[in-house]
């Protein structure tokens, strides 16, 4: 009951890319090229950022291994096939038909976002919201079920919340991460 809703939210918004939408080509950019966007922020951050924001990109590197190990784990013992392999979709980006429970690019980019708005909050809202177009794109060109985006979102937030805990509670193992 819940893959067939999530199938058929599945079709509603992919169906927009089979309209021929004036949004088809945003979307596919954000599908394939955005999360290089967040790359270069994190590189931006080390880079030209204070101790803080070096902390930050640290503990995205964290977070990011613990959840793109969990999803590696999930996809390991739950298979799901990918939309335009079990159906006829409007695929608009090409795609290997691996496993699409739960989706890399939202678990990264959420992780990401998670961890700069756990830091900078104005800045946060921003990534937060360019994660959630990330995501939205994956569903809209027809490579992700929207559960694979809530899994990877779920993921992605929880992963960084829990390094960001450990960051903070033992100050120690900071210092020696950030010092060196």
């Amino acid at each position: 009951m819940l893959t067939d809703f999530d199938y058929r939210i599945f079709q509603y918004i992919n169906q927009l890319e089979g309209k021929g939408s004036f949004l088809n080509e945003f979307m596919r950019f954000f599908a394939e090229y955005a999360v290089y966007l967040f790359i270069i922020g994190l590189v931006l951050y080390w880079f030209i950022g204070r101790q803080r924001d070096r902390r930050m990109v640290i503990e995205v590197v964290f977070s990011g291994l613990l959840a793109l190990s969990i999803s590696k784990l999930i996809s390991h013992f739950y298979y799901r096939a990918r939309p335009f392999v079990d159906h006829d979709v409007f695929q608009a980006i090409a795609h290997h038909a691996n496993a699409s429970f739960p989706s890399d690019h939202a678990t990264g980019t959420f992780v990401i976002a998670t961890v700069i708005w756990m830091h900078r909050k104005r800045h946060g809202w921003l990534w937060l919201s360019l994660a959630a177009v990330v995501s939205f794109s994956r569903v809209w060109v027809g490579v992700h079920y929207p559960l694979d985006i809530v899994g990877g979102m779920i993921n992605g937030i929880l992963s960084a919340v829990l390094i960001h805990a450990v960051f903070s509670k033992f100050n120690r193992a900071n210092q020696i991460v950030i010092k060196g």
